[in-house]
């Protein structure tokens, strides 16, 4: 990373904010921009050269029980099966995983994740989850706007100050760049549609001018975690551990979470690791959650701890209230906010609610 903007923008505007005013865990100079996609090839070669079989292609579809209750693997989704539900002649019936500890790497919302978390009760003691949903496509852009390096993240426009969002925009190598759309979940309004917001926010001057003249390479949507610290279920469970986003340890407000995922996965498998080499199998790996709370992740999601919520309350107040806990006094403030609803409770009636006003301008 090369240059790092911040910027807020009204409907044709864009105020930039300087770096000295930015919060530590808001800027990125010194860090890598990087397709997360190679990434993982790359590690996942490093891994079958140490040894480690990967099975690509074959969801986890079922968790499977020991007899005590305690988790014994997984078993792999059944491969060839026509729409109708019946075998084809490609048919490949799915594999039984037994191991002395499975650690459940999903992503957010994975679908085995909040099996395990409803069955073993993880989040009585957690708040609500919050989400959001994250648009993201990949452009190739003219080579005369492209400057590699370049992150620019936005707040405001064109979402309403009462919305929680907020946009990512990334220069790569080879003129392409990353631009992202990301609309918390807690919205009020039913007729908000983020992906409409997206389209929007691409015709803005501050973004368009990179974008015009390009073209789009690839597109795609995820799921995020949003609560941060005060919405992390118990990691650990007889037989296994939840890691990364299956817990839901992104960090809000960086909108990012692969070193949180990585992080998680090298305390659990150290855990795992040394409850093996003691002859143990199938309890709680309780040395995971341990080592998580004197980490740097846990500092770091700790100072973080209050940003949704701040944020949730409006642009404004939560702009101002997340700059005095976050540069004037680094995260460590005697007071905690908690989530005290769910994303869907926040929804409004639909007559009770006003269509947004989508312009007719796009990129695409």
């Amino acid at each position: 990373m090369t240059e790092d903007r911040f910027l807020f923008l009204s409907e044709t505007g864009a105020v930039t904010t300087p770096n000295w005013a930015l919060p530590a865990n808001f800027q990125n100079h010194g860090n890598y921009v990087i397709s997360l996609g190679n990434v993982t090839r790359w590690l996942g070669a490093q891994a079958e050269a140490l040894g480690v079989e990967i099975f690509p292609g074959f969801p986890a579809a079922e968790i499977l029980y020991n007899d005590d209750g305690s988790v014994k693997g997984v078993a792999t989704g059944n491969m060839g099966v026509g729409k109708d539900g019946e075998p084809t002649e490609n048919f490949q019936l799915g594999m039984e995983l037994h191991a002395k500890y499975t650690l459940f790497a999903e992503g957010c919302r994975g679908h085995l994740g909040r099996q395990l978390i409803s069955k073993f009760k993880l989040d009585a003691n957690a708040d609500p989850q919050a989400y959001g949903i994250g648009i993201k496509e990949l452009w190739e852009i003219d080579p005369a706007k492209h400057k590699p390096g370049l992150v620019i993240h936005t707040a405001g426009w064109p979402l309403k100050s009462d919305t929680y969002g907020g946009s990512f925009l990334y220069h790569m190598d080879n003129n392409q760049v990353v631009v992202g759309f990301v609309v918390g979940l807690g919205y009020t309004n039913p007729y908000l549609s983020p992906f409409e917001e997206f389209q929007r926010y691409k015709t803005h001057p501050s973004i368009r001018a990179f974008l015009e003249g390009g073209k789009r390479v690839s597109y795609g949507a995820r799921a995020i975690t949003a609560g941060g610290l005060l919405s992390l279920p118990k990691t650990v469970f007889p037989g296994g551990a939840l890691i990364g986003d299956d817990a839901g340890f992104l960090n809000a407000s960086r909108i990012k979470g692969s070193h949180a995922a990585i992080k998680t996965g090298m305390l659990a498998a150290d855990a795992a690791f040394d409850a093996v080499q003691a002859g143990r199998q199938s309890d709680e790996l309780n040395a995971y959650p341990d080592a998580f709370k004197q980490s740097w992740l846990y500092t770091e999601l700790y100072r973080a701890r209050n940003f949704k919520q701040w944020m949730a309350k409006g642009l404004y107040l939560g702009t101002l209230m997340v700059g005095l806990e976050q540069k004037v006094m680094g995260g460590n403030v005697p007071w905690t906010l908690h989530h005290k609803h769910a994303d869907h409770e926040m929804l409004k009636p639909a007559r009770n609610a006003r269509r947004s006003s989508i312009r007719s301008r796009t990129a695409s």
